[in-house]
């Protein structure tokens, strides 16, 4: 994969900027629920956000599984939940639409895995599910990063085929730690300096400490597209794109602030082998198995 390829990335070289070779929004969808608009808004900024997608009841029926499931997971240890590096305190479950079957019907719900379809322009599967606390008080910041960059070096993914979908569980306002993004920034490619150690998924889930992008780089993007703070009522739903920079900061606030979390691949994207021979992470991180397309469907009501 390594030969001709436009995204190299974490090598002992310097870091580049280049120009993305891959389409935003892709042609010929099998199904078209978004406005000319909205399509032209995601293909111009990288991201999309729809206001009140989910209804009060829905939103209660969601919040009340994830603290069920940040408690049991908790007690139980398990590796898909990961903790704050300064606390216990629950940062992220993974792998929720395998672990959860609210969160499974919530992933297949027409309203959200539509769009992933439309955007990406063919059948989509989960790379990868969860969901983000970010607890009052000690929630920590997600630093500024291209999902792309670690997928395609840690993971294998051969193209920008990809994207994200956060449905804000709770309010997100500019006090609690909402998703900050450099519109347009998706159009650059930013690789990063630093060869990756093996099994870093065990520190950067926690804290990334590889693929962060040079500063000078991070400031030349910001300068041309600024920074947007996505900002939104319980409901809501952003899609923004694999490649687009983002990150959010520390939550002070003394409330949480609660996401769910899903990354739609194209099914004409699927994993290949790390760079650099990295051994692939663990299938709660990114989907290898059981690959097929998600089949359309509503949220059950629990």
């Amino acid at each position: 994969m390594q030969l001709n390829n436009p995204y190299l990335t974490r090598t002992s070289s310097s870091a580049a900027i280049v120009a993305r070779q891959d389409p935003v929004v892709y042609a010929e969808p099998p199904v078209q629920q978004l406005s000319e608009r909205q399509r032209q808004s995601y293909q111009n900024q990288g991201f999309l956000q729809i206001d009140n997608l989910f209804n009060s009841d829905e939103v209660s029926l969601l919040l009340n599984h994830l603290q069920d499931m940040r408690h049991d997971y908790a007690q139980q240890s398990r590796p898909e939940a990961i903790t704050e590096r300064s606390s216990q305190q629950v940062r992220s479950i993974f792998n929720v639409h395998r672990l959860n079957e609210i969160f499974a019907s919530l992933v297949r719900d027409e309203r959200v895995l539509n769009v992933a379809r439309e955007l990406l322009g063919s059948e989509v599967y989960v790379h990868q599910s969860r969901i983000n606390y970010k607890p009052g008080l000690h929630g920590k910041e997600f630093y500024w990063h291209s999902d792309f960059e670690t997928w395609h070096s840690e993971d294998g993914m051969p193209s920008m085929r990809a994207l994200s979908c956060s449905i804000l569980l709770t309010d997100n306002d500019e006090h609690n730690g909402p998703l900050l993004v450099i519109p347009g920034s998706h159009q650059h490619y930013v690789s990063c300096q630093g060869e990756t150690p093996d099994e870093h998924y065990k520190k950067s889930l926690k804290k990334q400490e590889y693929g962060v992008p040079d500063a000078m780089l991070l400031q030349y993007l910001a300068d041309i597209g600024g920074i947007h703070s996505c900002t939104g009522k319980a409901g809501s739903v952003i899609f923004f794109d694999c490649n687009l920079m983002h990150g959010s900061n520390s939550n002070i606030t003394p409330y949480s602030r609660s996401n769910a979390f899903f990354v739609y691949n194209s099914i004409h994207n699927q994993l290949q082998q790390p760079l650099a021979g990295l051994t692939p992470r663990p299938e709660f991180v990114a989907t290898r198995e059981g690959i097929a397309p998600l089949q359309p469907g509503r949220l059950i009501a629990g």
